[in-house]
């Protein structure tokens, strides 16, 4: 079986299982970054495809492969996969589903907290000689304490799951929701109250993403949404770029509607120097 690989070599051969099924397949290693063409050189017989979570593999990339039976997310997010192609074909597509729950769950704290604490600005201040400026202005306006917040949860998969167990330490009430509401045992364990996603937007400070990108969710985080969030409040995206409408954010981080917003992601990736929310963050590194 040929299998191809869009990844580091080393950090597969790391990971590697030590299983003798490994050791019979014939193993082609190409940069991530490669193009159809590259990968159609080297592999277009190949039976499966390990791919980075945001390359696109293509109904045409497909079609040339006409051995192709899996393809296979290295992360957990798959829709840069056309999944209809890959149905018509009888293709299996897979994720890695919880891989790096831990790992997002700690960058959503951590963005949380760089937003409380306005730590990209503080750490400015004190490079340009104006700690005491920085510190005089914290004490009088007063800091947030996450204690007191509420998080919002958009989305209840693994991640989010990860990211409430870390969150209850802090004392924050936490809320979620979900299509699907979890059962009253889960709400417990988790410490979490389900609410529907415009009350969601009503209640809380922070609101923080964990759903993957679907036809569903594409800009689900949108001009009205964001109109329903409190004043001053925070949005934090570690999910994917796509569940945001990019300029409904800009419009409410300029409007001062939003006090800030942390992004872990990006549509389209990886993010370009002109993006707009990229240009967004030069005109206001105390927002975003």
């Amino acid at each position: 079986m040929k299998i191809v690989i869009l990844g580091a070599e080393a950090r597969y051969r790391a990971y590697q299982p030590a299983m003798p099924f490994i050791q019979q397949q014939e193993l082609v290693f190409l940069d991530k970054d490669s193009t159809e063409a590259e990968i159609l050189a080297a592999g277009a017989d190949a039976e499966v495809l390990f791919v980075d979570a945001i390359t696109v593999v293509s109904a045409a990339l497909m079609e040339h492969m006409p051995c192709l039976r899996l393809i296979h997310s290295e992360g957990v997010a798959f829709d840069r996969i056309d999944l209809s192609a890959a149905r018509e074909r009888g293709i299996y597509v897979c994720n890695n589903k919880g891989c790096n729950a831990g790992a997002v769950a700690e960058q959503t704290v951590l963005l949380i907290l760089m937003l409380l604490r306005h730590a990209l600005e503080g750490d400015e201040a004190v490079r340009a000689g104006r700690q005491m400026e920085m510190k005089e202005r914290c004490m009088v306006e007063g800091i947030t304490e996450l204690s007191a917040c509420k998080v919002g949860l958009v989305g209840f998969g693994d991640i989010a799951r990860a990211a409430a167990e870390r969150l209850a330490p802090f004392g924050c009430e936490l809320y979620y929701y979900t299509r699907h509401r979890r059962t009253p045992e889960e709400e417990r364990r988790y410490g979490v109250t389900y609410l529907p996603l415009e009350e969601l937007a009503e209640t809380c400070g922070i609101i923080s993403l964990h759903l993957p990108a679907t036809a569903e969710s594409t800009h689900l985080i949108d001009r009205a949404f964001f109109q329903r969030m409190k004043p001053g409040g925070y949005l934090v995206n570690t999910a994917r770029g796509a569940v945001i409408d990019d300029e409904a954010l800009c419009e409410a981080i300029r409007s001062g509607r939003l006090a800030g917003a942390a992004l872990d992601a990006y549509a389209p990736e990886p993010v370009a120097a002109d993006h707009p929310l990229v240009r967004l963050a030069a005109e206001f590194p105390d927002r975003l």
